[in-house]
């Protein structure tokens, strides 16, 4: 289908990533379905308010939802090049979920829990520099910039690269897990010396750790990013810098962590005296 292929072909000279373009690719073709036999260049925004309605009525998440919008926002702007005050869709309210954190002896119960040195260190590295799984398993031995201090995060999210200050206790096991290991390419390889490391083990591995270690909270890799930026704040370090460690587009993301930071929350103290 001619449409697929020219939404393809700005997908990839955007330069979106595989899994972006995949999601993306997906949520539009279920959208030219539900108007199969229609000119997609003519559906009119009523239309497609009638398409978002029908989608309400099925009981998908929010998210599902917005990530259709996106899609269709893509094709019509992006593609057709429309101008973009011309195609508007109110966008239903993200749930407002507090992320999971873990206080500071947790993280260590989990890795003192994690018998795999290698293991241990994939876990470490997210935590001491608040990646993403996805940047932790594209990290490179030429990423590590042990002179001048600096670890070197590529292809983060929305195609971002960033610097990120290595942690001198991280680097420390690095260097031994690197002496031990010998990874030529990725820094954690997978089962070849070329491939990397799979993010479903990762999950796997971390799973079992979380539960030796008797932790009851729910606990991924996503976590110990959240936990990182969490600690960082507590211990004073400035919102924008956490922002900028992070590679947040915009601080109103970074601000979810002043939600649960003791640092903030732990200001707000009722006093009051019982009367006798």
């Amino acid at each position: 289908m001619k449409i697929l292929e020219n939404y393809t072909r700005k997908l990839k000279i955007l330069g979106m990533a595989e899994s972006t373009q995949a999601q993306y690719l997906s949520a539009f073709n279920s959208f030219l379905e539900y108007f199969e036999g229609k000119d997609s260049r003519y559906i009119s925004k009523n239309d497609i308010l009638n398409y978002l309605e029908s989608l309400y009525d099925l009981g998908v998440s929010k998210s599902y939802i917005n990530s259709r919008i996106n899609a269709i926002k893509f094709y019509y702007e992006k593609v057709l090049d429309n101008p973009r005050d011309t195609y508007f869709i109110d966008r239903p309210f993200k749930d407002r979920k507090l992320p999971t954190v873990l206080s500071i002896e947790e993280v260590d119960l989990i890795l003192n829990a994690i018998p795999n040195f290698k293991h241990r260190c994939i876990i470490e590295t997210i935590y001491c520099h608040g990646l993403r799984i996805s940047e932790v398993i594209n990290l490179k031995v030429l990423g590590i910039d042990s002179k001048r201090g600096l670890l070197y995060v590529r292809d983060g999210k929305f195609n971002k690269d960033r610097q990120v200050a290595l942690d001198d206790e991280c680097l420390h096991n690095l260097r031994r897990y690197y002496n031990q290991y010998k990874p030529e390419n990725w820094l954690f390889n997978g089962q070849t010396k070329n491939g990397q490391y799979s993010a479903t083990s990762i999950r796997k591995f971390l799973q079992k750790a979380v539960n030796q270690a008797g932790i009851t909270k729910n606990v991924t890799p996503h976590t110990f990013r959240h936990s990182f930026a969490t600690h960082l704040l507590e211990q004073g370090v400035d919102i924008r810098v956490i922002q900028e460690i992070l590679g947040h587009a915009s601080s109103k993301t970074t601000e979810i962590y002043t939600h649960v930071s003791t640092r903030y929350i732990g200001r707000v103290k009722l006093r009051h005296r019982m009367s006798a």
